[in-house]
């Protein structure tokens, strides 16, 4: 593959795995590529869950157990969503130098992988957890809301 092609595939991928991270906790106002104040996070999680809970009639108690869950997981990925757009910068970089340097580009492709990896298997895990709270007919309403999230 030549060097271009390479460069093009870690840039893509990069911006991939950044979306597919984020995105689940995306209500509009992270859309920014600096670092997130963890106080804004709470209240943005605060306002998302507070919709969410009356898209699935969430009784008390899976609120008290849904929470932390959402929380946490935002938390974990924080400082991946930083790691990969540190690397988008990095791809911008190594794209402006004299020469292409096709390693830097193999290693940086290599290391948003593994990031985009990492936080699938992070968010997998909190599916996992999510549905274990909810009831199959919330499940299904949750599908219908995301669905619903991701034409709009």
């Amino acid at each position: 593959m030549n060097r271009m092609k390479r460069f093009t595939l870690a840039a893509l991928l990069g911006g991939v795995a950044a979306g597919i991270g984020f995105r689940a906790f995306g209500h509009g106002s992270f859309r920014g590529h600096g670092p997130i104040d963890p106080a804004d996070l709470d209240r943005h999680l605060d306002r998302m869950l507070k919709h969410l809970y009356v898209e699935i009639d969430a009784t008390e108690e899976q609120k008290r157990r849904l929470e932390p869950i959402v929380k946490q997981t935002a938390r974990d990925l924080m400082p991946m969503r930083e790691q990969l757009h540190a690397g988008r910068r990095e791809a911008i970089e190594l794209l402006t130098r004299e020469r292409v340097d096709s390693g830097a580009i193999e290693a940086l492709r290599a290391r948003q992988i593994g990031l985009a990896d990492e936080a699938s298997r992070r968010l997998t895990r909190a599916i996992g957890d999510v549905a274990e709270v909810l009831t199959p007919s919330q499940r299904k309403d949750l599908a219908a809301h995301l669905a619903r999230r991701a034409r709009g």
